[in-house]
């Protein structure tokens, strides 16, 4: 460790000098850095400063954090504390950002993005470089380049122009004259004597450029007005045509703040309405059980095989629109059905030549489930998935347009939008929906974009997306988090502000926490979803075991019915209309469908009878006899195709019959016709004619005709895409910071001085074999540890602290510093060995 009464010079000495809590803590934030896990510190902060983790370290920094840094990057280079929080207060303070600064200082510094004590703040050179002023990137701040910067490529002679007209002293080099002018217009006195003596002109053009951007045009010849503020060094020609207005000026212009608006709290997420909680459970109850009923109707229309695959992969464009119109739903919904459906692992492809979609092993286990345990494992699924329905219909970066479970749909921040905006949900008082207008501000304070904002940011769409989908599956209720929701989330209710106590130093206001802070570990999600199970079970409506039978020819189901009965109705009648009560209508196509699947005349009787609440209507009963009656007394078999009755008048008037013209059919004995068209089309040429044939087979029995269930072959849900490196977990940050302190002990520990040249940083040392056998022997009777270079099997070089305890037959056995473990080490692999110094 290092002295900490010694300011660190570099951000590693910084890393090295803070303790496992929070190298945890900056592990944990930026878990790119541990990917793979560095040798030392040094390399470890080496890595903090590349571009492309601080850029990911900058883009999911809140708001004024951000701000932070970007006013570090406008102030010198260290800048001590009290400058800082003066360009975020201005001249006149901010009680508000002042007591927010700490915590926003904490963060960057936490995350390795800052460095250094109060009175020498560093921002990591990558961060300062990507966040200061340039002509190619223009600063958040809107502020421009310093007077230096400015007046780089100026003539000494010009500058020296600027200096006598401000009034100041000549000089004798352009450094002193720069260093004049900055502290002129730094002075807030003299700076504001200056500009009181320009015309209104003048002053109006530096008005405009103030907060940004600070550049401007002129003219070959400007006018009075402009050539004032150029003599004067308050513009500052960049370039043929363009002058600047530099930093120091802008920032006295503004008061002294490098922003416009500072936001050091969160913009609160505002109830639009408030219902009763129980009137929110309820109705988020009834919309999951509908979520199930639309999955359970969307993989029943697939269940004998579902659309084809499109060679791109996905759904076509009709295949969406025909699944929309059988789920009664608009096509967006449509696609949302279906790729929750894929998420959860209940429909994947079939994998055949013909490729087909259709539903998995797994759906049959689904459906076993109690109907509370299937929406929690929907939901699930919905919370994890990164393939987001929303961009459907969109296009990809080369045009294409983005189909239905086709490639292209995953959008990485998907899971943490919609565990975010649930858990703003879940911290609004119980029954409180929020307005959309307030959750989208908040998101945006919290990952505020890098550039000009947009309406149509993705994490927005995914926040509306989310408040959309969310209602749809019953997670909430008329916009509010339903009770079965807020368990799903292990999210307790809020309380009240005066039984939330205060923590030290938190700055938050009470109604600005929220009640989930990040997502479940796997065991607390199993134990919130059996929670939400529970919760929603009571609230989901029984199903029933009976029908209402109507003398037109209609039987009303009021409620769910029992998968047994349901199964066996949707043969024997076709569904008229859906809603809270389901009409089915017995039709004589659809009794003949239940007679073609195996029933009788009895089994339909006795079915109807046994779970009908009213009495069977005669109506019913004589369709069943009368279809019955006529069922199977045609049989059709392969001839081509044939015809057999034996009535032989039924075959005289079907020969008679115009419509069976197309048929081509003959007489091939008093009871039998052939025909040229095959089985199929001749079965239903003579149901169309009002004939009821049966099919049979070669030897002559009755087919009866059930449904195939068409699944795939066993499937895996498909895979999140996470976004960046995973969090790590408690054991993997210990054993790495372990490591990384155990390699920095090795590469920082002074060796002891030897004739020998001392190897150049990060170089292996190097000594004979002999030597390195010698120095390995004398350790083991000394008890002193060394430090080795070692070469593995792989050939990656490492050095390492050990301290030897054996060493025989070409290996030494050592406890490892760097492992913190015993090991054994083949000696032809040791590169070389350096003592340590006395002092360690």
């Amino acid at each position: 460790m290092s002295n900490p009464a010694v300011p660190p010079r570099s951000l590693a000495e910084a890393l090295r000098a803070r303790d496992d809590a929070s190298l945890s803590a900056l592990l944990r934030a930026r878990p790119d850095l541990i990917t793979p896990v560095p040798t030392d510190l040094t390399q470890l902060a080496t890595r903090a400063g590349t571009r492309a983790s601080v850029v990911r370290a900058l883009e999911r920094l809140d708001r004024f954090a951000l701000q932070t840094a970007e006013a570090l990057a406008v102030a010198a280079d260290p800048a001590p504390y009290e400058e800082l929080r003066a360009l975020l207060t201005g001249d006149g303070g901010d009680p508000a950002v002042s007591s927010a600064l700490p915590r926003a200082l904490a963060t960057l510094r936490e995350q390795a993005l800052v460095w250094g004590d109060d009175d020498r703040l560093r921002l990591v050179r990558t961060a300062r470089e990507l966040l200061a002023p340039s002509p190619q990137h223009p600063s958040p701040t809107g502020l421009g380049p310093t007077v230096q910067e400015a007046t780089a490529g100026m003539s000494p002679g010009r500058i020296q122009d600027i200096v006598t007209a401000t009034g100041l002293g000549s000089t004798h080099d352009s450094v002193s004259a720069v260093a004049s002018l900055t502290a002129l217009f730094t002075d807030r006195k003299r700076m504001s004597v200056l500009l009181a003596g320009l015309p209104e002109e003048s002053r109006e053009v530096l008005a405009r450029l103030v907060w940004g951007p600070p550049y401007g045009q002129v003219t070959a010849e400007p006018a009075a007005h402009l050539r004032r503020l150029l003599d004067l060094g308050l513009l500052v020609p960049t370039a043929p045509g363009t002058v600047v207005l530099p930093r120091e000026v802008a920032l006295h212009l503004r008061g002294g703040r490098a922003h416009r608006a500072v936001e050091p709290l969160p913009p609160a997420v505002e109830p639009a309405a408030t219902h009763r909680p129980q009137v929110v459970d309820a109705t988020a109850a009834g919309q999951a059980y509908t979520a199930l009923a639309t999955v359970e109707e969307l993989l029943k229309d697939w269940d004998e095989g579902g659309p084809a695959v499109l060679r791109a992969g996905g759904l076509s464009v009709r295949d969406l629109k025909r699944t929309a119109v059988a789920l009664d739903v608009a096509e967006p919904v449509a696609a949302f059905w279906v790729e929750l459906a894929y998420a959860a692992g209940l429909l994947a492809s079939d994998g055949e030549a013909d490729e087909r979609y259709a539903a998995t092993p797994a759906h049959d286990e689904w459906l076993e489930q109690p109907p509370a345990q299937r929406w929690v494992r929907l939901v699930e699924a919905w919370l994890t998935a990164t393939r987001v329905s929303g961009v459907v219909g969109g296009r990809d970066a080369k045009e294409r347009t983005l189909s239905t479970l086709g490639p292209g749909l995953d959008r990485s921040a998907a899971p943490e939008v919609r565990h975010r905006v649930l858990t703003l949900l879940a911290g609004l008082p119980e029954g409180a929906s929020p307005s959309r207008e307030s959750v989208l501000a908040r998101l945006r304070w919290e990952r505020p974009l890098r550039g000009p904002q947009r309406e149509d940011d993705l994490r927005s769409r995914l926040a509306e997306w989310t408040l959309a989908e969310a209602e749809l599956l019953g997670v909430t209720g008329r916009g509010a988090l339903s009770g079965h929701g807020r368990a799903l989330l292990g999210a307790a209710a809020p309380k009240t502000p005066d039984q939330v106590p205060e923590s030290p130093g938190d700055k938050l206001p009470v109604h600005h926490r929220p009640s989930v802070a990040e997502p479940l570990s796997p065991a607390e999600q199993a134990t919130a979803s059996a929670a939400a199970a529970r919760l929603l079970a009571p609230l989901l409506p029984e199903p029933l075991d009976h029908v209402l039978l109507q003398a037109d020819l209609t039987a009303v189901a009021p409620g769910p019915l029992e998968r047994s009965l349901a199964e066996v109705l949707d043969v024997l009648a076709d569904v008229e209309s859906k809603g809270g009560a389901t009409v089915y209508r017995f039709t004589p196509g659809s009794v003949r469908r239940a007679l073609d699947a195996g029933q009788s005349a009895s089994d339909l009787h006795a079915f109807l009878a046994a779970h009908a609440r009213t009495p069977v209507p005669q109506p019913l009963t004589y369709l069943i006899d009368d279809v019955a009656r006529r069922h199977g007394h045609l049989r059709v078999g392969a001839a081509s195709a044939y015809v057999r009755c034996d009535d032989d008048a039924i075959l005289n008037e079907i020969l008679a019959d115009k419509r069976a013209a197309g048929l081509r059919l003959r007489r091939l004995a008093p009871t039998v016709l052939a025909a040229q068209a095959d089985p199929a089309s001749l079965l239903d040429g003579l149901r169309a004619m009002g004939f009821a044939p049966a099919a049979e087979s070669a030897e002559g029995d009755v087919l009866i005709t059930r449904a195939h269930a068409h699944r795939t072959p066993p499937r895996t849900a498909p895979e999140p895409v996470p976004d960046g490196p995973p969090i790590p977990d408690a054991t993997l940050l210990t054993a790495a910071i372990r490591a990384i302190r155990a390699g920095d002990l090795a590469s920082t520990t002074p060796r002891r001085q030897t004739d020998r040249p001392p190897p150049a940083t990060g170089e292996l040392p190097r000594t004979n074999s002999a030597e390195t056998l010698a120095t390995m022997q004398a350790a083991v009777l000394t008890g002193e540890a060394l430090w080795i270079g070692y070469v593995n099997a792989e050939g990656a070089a490492s050095q390492r602290l050990i301290a030897p305890v054996r060493v025989e037959g070409g290996f030494v056995t050592a406890y490892d510093h760097t492992a913190d473990e015993v090991r054994t080490y083949p000696l032809h692999r040791v590169t070389g060995v350096a003592e340590l110094a006395d002092e360690t």
